[in-house]
């Protein structure tokens, strides 16, 4: 094997190693939060979103957030329009945060919020037969998530901001 080939094996195998524990991440975090009733249903908090500005450290975290979300639906019990539905959320959120990198790191939780406001109370309105109504529905979701993907997730990346060229290869804008 020459070296090329040795530097392209590594960078995959970091890739996926990457998304794999982001999906573990997502998963154990949203498994917790939902021993205490707050991963699902009209009022959730998943802690777990707060990862949702790791794309702007590592494109790995795409794929891994996608995945985590789609295993946490199914090991708390979703329905099969969530399991399905939550992760594409999921996986938009993420690739605005990943496309929104350059731009400002600042802005990374912002699709996220958006997409799980919009796609997740349609979900438990028409899955669950959540009461409450579209409306309602979009602003608890939207609180949740406002308290969950932006706020934990800033506090998230500064953490991570100083020491992220250490931990992912690259640093965030």
């Amino acid at each position: 094997m020459n070296n090329t080939s040795l530097k392209s094996n590594r960078g995959r195998i970091r890739f996926v190693c990457q998304a794999g524990i982001v999906a573990a991440l997502y998963t154990v975090l949203t498994c917790l939060v939902g021993a205490f009733g707050l991963a699902n249903g009209a009022i959730q908090f998943r802690v777990s979103e707060a990862l949702c500005v790791l794309p702007v450290f590592m494109p790995a975290a795409v794929p891994g957030l996608t995945v985590g979300c789609l295993l946490s639906n199914i090991l708390t019990g979703c329905l099969w329009q969530d399991i399905l539905f939550g992760p594409v959320a999921t996986l938009l959120g993420a690739l605005g945060a990943w496309l929104l990198r350059r731009l400002s790191p600042w802005l990374a939780p912002l699709p996220t919020v958006a997409a799980n406001t919009l796609i997740v109370p349609f979900i438990l309105a028409y899955a669950y037969h959540a009461e409450g109504g579209l409306p309602y529905l979009m602003l608890t979701v939207g609180i949740g998530e406002i308290l969950s993907a932006y706020v934990l997730g800033m506090v998230l990346l500064l953490a991570l901001r100083r020491y992220g060229s250490r931990i992912f290869g690259q640093r965030a804008d």
